[in-house]
Formats: structure tokens, C-alpha cells, sequence
């Protein structure tokens, strides 16, 4: 048997979240120490699954598959496509970012004893959401996928709710409160969603009488599988709704601003650029795979929402004064993007979605960490409360301008390349649709350059005249992230060789082909 580089990949940071929980109370720095080493042996694992891993070759590789629950049909089945790969990729790449980040987040603000240990579990918990993030990513029994969807909110609920933000305007009361609010909401809204799932997840059993996303996917193929349309609708919506609330789509959407405000830089990070991902990928793999032709009927009304997450969330971000909000809000309008690139039904849109995905987790990591640093060093996440902090932190000022810059899709940085695919596939299919989400572009460049002209330009205020620049840490964390903007902005092929190839196995599955030009409609 040949060794189980999935299971592995997963399960390295499940087992480091038990030893660093573990690790004495006296000993919290040997706790970051372990957690950061676990992070990177995790990112080694996932890099041997990219090498391994062939664009060309079968459409489910490093796969593994052992019974579980037999008398159900539930297998521990896993196996990695293109976006899969990426996405893992993505996620071990960034959990030592998160760490390194997060390192004094946790810290007590006073010495006491206590049998609680606060930075222990900080970094528990982040190593137990990277394992179940990557199993999510890799599981192709439905059934199996679907328990770690819903577990891994478990320690996210902790990590928003238990480690907040520390830069609150008056009590430590209210802020508690506004903490528990927003750990509450982030539960409460996901598992709604999930638990409509769940009733979709059993009905697929009593369909198809199995969880395998190959078997049922070869039964629907070979014509052993008939589904009536309106069991497929409705089974669709189901899964659908869930991802909707993870990604988050309008008017599902709520529950982000109150988490990633009230959460520390990293955890808001860990959100966003993590955790979220999981609801577009499996819009892909199992709302596309599964139920293709309930997929295309939704199609119009999916572009209808995702077209109000482009716009709402861009003008919402437009009109912010946190700092943290505003960036939560631009996140709503670029998943937005990613769900239109999915549903075009394109190659262009979905390869340019799955393009997204990866690079506004970058972007995204890359601005609210910096957007951290700033906040730690002031104490507010008030824009009103900055200016001229260019003339007394340079760079901390021009890493900053450069995830902005990311985030509006400046040409040259990585996220152009997937927005510009998004908009091209949408065009092709629903040109209305096309302009509606340009305008989206024109709202980002506008809420980005004004939160960098208020709080980075202009005469410096006494609150920031001593501000000091990046540490070494700080700038270990960002400049890796910054590198790899320009990188993929300059040569984005190695990125787009090695999803484009499921992106045709997905277009496959709802037998769609794309659009040709009206070569006559142009003269």
C-alpha cells in the first residue's frame, strides 16, 4: 500500500493542535514554536502533493478509499483534482503566515495562574482548523466532507469569540459582548446552513444509495442514476445554501463584518482567505458535480446575487470607517466575483474564479495583515484616527499600498488575472452581467486609494508620530506574500496549467461548452 500522502497532509495538523493544547501552561513560547514547526512540515506534505500531483493525468489522483460505515455506504474516500491542489496549496502556505502574525495575540495581558492556557489553545485551535480545511478539500465522499464543513466551525466559534480584538473603544465588557455577538452569529448563520445540508445529504443517499462522488457520478453517466428534476432542485438548493452562507453570498452574507471585525488580524485572515474558500470550492465540486442540470436552471438567479454581492459589498466597503470592516466588505464583493466565474458556466469564468480564490487569499492575507500591524501599533481600528503614517513607517506604508493595490486588481498583480478571466467568461454568456460586475472595479479602486490617502498621506498625527516600522517578524510574514502578488501578476501559467484541466472535467460534468464569438456582431 503506498503511503497515504492525503490522510498525512491532514492529519500532521490535527495531531500538532492535540501536542501544542498539551503543552504546560509555563511554557506558552514552546507552544508557538511547536505550532509554527507543525504549520511548515504541513506545507512541506502539501508541496509533495502538488509535485505528485499531474495536471494531465486521471481527474481524482493520490486517491484513498477504506470502509467506514459499511451499513450506510460511508467510505473515507479522498482525492485531490486541480482546485483541490490549489487550494491546499493555499491553505498550508498560510497558516504560517497566520501564526507568525498572531504571536503575541494571545499573549496574557497579565501573569496569573490559570488552569485555562489562552495561548495554547490559540494556536490549537488554528492547527485543528487547517486540518479540517484540507480534509474538506480532499474528501470525495460527500458524507465525510460534510462533517468536517460543519466541525471545523467548532474552533472557529473559539477563536472569534474567545481571542478577540484587542483594539476596542471603551469597556472590556462591551467588547466581550460584541466579541460573543459575532462568534454566536458566525454559529448560528453556518449551522442553519449546514443542517439544511444535512436533510440534502440524506436525500442524496435515499437517491443514489451511496455518498461516493465517483460512483455517483459514473451511475449518472452509464444512465443507472435517474434523478427527477425536481428532486434534483431541491437537493441542489440544500448544498447550495450552505455554500452560500460559507462563501458568503447576499443576503447570506451578514455574519462576515461582525466576525472579521471582533476577530484578531490573523483569525479575520484565517476567515476570509481559509474557511470561506470552502464554500466555493464546493459550489464547484459538489453543486456543479452532482446536480449539473439543477445547477444551470439556478444559474440566473445565482448570477443575480452575485452580481449584488459585487456591487453591495464594494459600496458598503466604500462607506466604512473601520479599517477591518472595510476590508470584510470588499471580501463580500470579490466572492461575488469568484460565484459569477463559477456560475457563467465558462471555461474562462471558472478558471478565473479558481484563479480568484487562490489570489485574494493572498491579497487579502496580505492587506489585513498588514492592516493588524498598523491597528496593534495605534490601538483603533478607526480610519478617522490615522494620517501621514508613510512619513514615520515607509515601509509598513508601501506593504500596505501593495495588498490594496491587490485588491482593486492593479495589472501586474495577481488578482487582475483571475478578475480579468471572470469578467471575460462572464461577458461571453451574460455581457449585461459583464458590465454590472465592471462597475464593481471602479467601487474598489475608489474605497482602496481613499483608505490610503486618509490614513497613510496627509500631515502626521501626534497618535502616530512615534509609530515604529515592520519588525523583522512582521516583515518575514508579509514580504513572502507581497513576492508572490508580483509573481503570479508577472506569470500566473504555473497556476492556470494546473487548475484549467478540472475546470474541463467541471464543464463536462454540466455539459457546457463555451460561447463562440458573433464574429458579425462585432464588424
Amino acid at each position: 500500500m503506498s503511503f497515504p500522502l492525503l490522510t498525512a497532509t491532514a492529519a500532521l495538523p490535527a495531531v500538532g493542535a492535540i501536542a501544542t493544547a498539551a503543552v504546560p501552561a509555563a511554557r506558552r513560547s514552546a507552544a508557538k514554536w511547536l505550532a509554527l514547526l507543525v504549520s511548515l512540515a504541513t506545507l512541506a506534505l502539501a508541496v509533495t502533493v502538488l509535485v505528485r500531483f499531474d495536471p494531465d493525468g486521471d481527474r481524482y489522483q493520490l486517491t484513498e478509499s477504506r470502509s467506514w460505515i459499511a451499513d450506510f455506504g460511508v467510505r473515507y474516500e479522498l482525492g485531490v483534482d486541480g482546485i483541490g491542489v490549489a487550494l491546499i496549496a493555499l491553505t498550508a502556505l498560510l497558516i504560517p503566515f497566520i501564526i507568525l502574525a498572531g504571536w503575541h495575540d494571545a499573549d496574557p495581558l497579565e501573569t496569573k495562574s490559570s488552569r485555562w492556557r489562552p495561548t495554547q489553545g490559540f494556536f490549537a485551535l488554528i492547527l485543528a482548523v487547517e486540518a479540517m480545511v484540507i480534509i474538506s478539500f480532499e474528501a470525495t465522499d460527500v458524507f465525510l466532507f460534510y462533517i468536517f464543513f460543519e466541525a471545523m466551525l467548532i474552533p472557529m466559534y473559539f477563536l472569534i469569540g474567545g481571542f478577540g480584538d484587542r483594539a476596542h473603544a471603551g469597556s472590556d465588557e462591551k467588547a466581550s459582548a460584541q466579541r460573543s455577538y459575532a462568534a454566536v452569529k458566525f454559529l448560528l448563520y453556518n449551522l442553519v446552513g449546514g443542517l439544511i445540508m444535512l436533510a440534502a445529504v440524506i436525500g442524496l443517499y435515499v437517491v443514489a444509495g451511496n455518498f461516493s462522488l465517483q460512483e455517483i457520478a459514473e451511475a449518472r453517466a452509464n444512465g443507472t442514476l435517474d434523478m427527477a428534476t425536481s428532486t434534483e432542485r431541491w437537493l441542489f438548493l440544500g448544498f447550495f445554501f450552505a455554500f452560500a452562507v460559507k462563501a458568503p453570498l447576499w443576503p447570506l452574507h451578514t455574519w462576515l463584518p461582525n466576525a472579521m471585525g471582533e476577530a484578531t488580524a490573523p483569525v479575520a485572515v484565517l476567515i476570509t482567505a481559509v474557511v470561506d474558500k470552502v464554500g466555493t470550492f464546493a459550489m464547484l465540486r459538489f453543486c456543479l458535480g452532482l446536480f449539473p442540470e439543477a445547477s444551470k436552471w439556478a444559474t440566473p438567479v445565482i448570477v443575480v446575487l452575485a452580481l449584488i454581492s459585487i456591487v453591495y459589498g464594494a459600496l458598503l466597503a466604500v462607506g466604512q470607517r473601520d479599517i477591518k470592516r472595510l476590508v470584510a466588505y470588499a471580501s463580500i464583493s470579490h466572492f461575488g466575483f469568484i460565484i459569477l466565474g463559477i456560475f457563467a458556466m465558462t471555461s474562462q469564468g471558472q478558471s478565473g474564479a479558481t484563479l480568484y480564490m487562490v489570489n485574494h487569499g493572498i491579497s487579502t492575507a496580505a492587506l489585513m495583515l498588514v492592516a493588524g500591524f498598523l491597528i496593534s501599533r495605534r490601538g483603533s481600528r478607526l480610519i478617522a484616527d490615522y494620517g501621514g503614517v508613510q512619513k514615520v513607517a515607509p515601509v509598513l506604508a508601501g506593504t500596505f499600498l501593495i495588498g490594496g493595490l491587490a485588491t482593486l486588481s492593479l495589472p501586474g498583480l495577481a488578482p487582475f488575472v483571475s478578475e480579468f478571466l471572470v469578467l471575460v467568461g462572464a461577458f461571453a454568456r451574460y455581457p449585461v452581467a459583464g458590465i454590472i460586475a465592471t462597475f464593481g472595479i471602479v467601487l474598489a479602486a475608489l474605497y482602496t486609494l481613499v483608505l490610503y490617502q486618509r490614513t497613510m498621506t496627509g500631515p502626521v498625527k501626534p497618535e502616530v508620530s512615534a509609530m515604529p516600522d515592520l519588525r523583522v517578524r512582521e516583515l518575514v510574514v508579509v514580504a513572502p506574500l507581497i513576492a508572490l502578488l508580483i509573481g503570479l501578476g508577472v506569470y500566473p501559467k504555473p497556476l492556470t496549467e494546473l487548475v484549467n484541466p478540472a475546470v474541463k472535467h467541471t464543464m463536462s460534468d454540466v455539459q457546457q461548452k463555451d460561447p463562440k464569438p458573433d464574429v458579425e456582431a462585432a464588424k
